[in-house]
């Protein structure tokens, strides 16, 4: 009867095998040349056969580039002689530290037709624009720039926008 005896608090859950344990080790890397990096490493770690389990570059975080290896050392081999890459940093990255950069977080946009707002990222980065139509189920807005002399409707996503004056009439 000790196959199945959950009420001895011994029997509870065996420790995870420490080979199926993975590791997050941050890369420190030239600013801007994170992606350049990731495929660098990525590819790295394919033609060496070094057991990477992910490598990640989150959005909006510069220099810096993730690896989720078994250990130190696979992290370090995957990373050696990389172009753009200055090294791993000692300590170890816990997964808490950077889920918020990692997971999708689905959030309801504040944006209404006739707001004015700024662009924050692609080629009309700091220009402001005038919302025209805010289309929440393709996370699409519709604007036109307000510097413009004819007004030509843009479409971005809409975290490539901020709100900066809400119009009230």
């Amino acid at each position: 009867m000790t196959e199945n005896d959950s009420t001895t608090p011994t029997e509870a859950p065996a420790e995870a095998p420490a080979e199926a344990t993975a590791h997050i080790f941050a890369l420190r890397t030239t600013a801007n040349r994170e992606d350049q990096v990731l495929a660098f490493v990525a590819s790295n770690a394919t033609r060496k056969k070094i057991p990477i389990m992910a490598v990640i570059a989150p959005h909006g975080m510069r220099g810096y580039i993730f690896i989720e290896a078994p250990d130190a050392i696979a992290a370090e081999q995957a990373a050696f002689g990389i172009p753009y890459a200055k090294g791993i940093l000692p300590a170890e990255i816990q997964y808490k530290e950077i889920e918020h950069m990692l997971e999708q977080v689905k959030k309801d946009v504040n944006i209404q037709k006739n707001d004015i707002v700024e662009i924050i990222s692609g080629p009309f980065k700091r220009e402001n624009a005038k919302v025209s139509r805010v289309d929440k189920t393709k996370e699409e807005v519709v604007v036109e720039l307000l510097e413009a002399a004819v007004p030509i409707p843009i479409t971005l996503k809409l975290d490539a926008v901020k709100v900066i004056r809400r119009d009230e009439g």
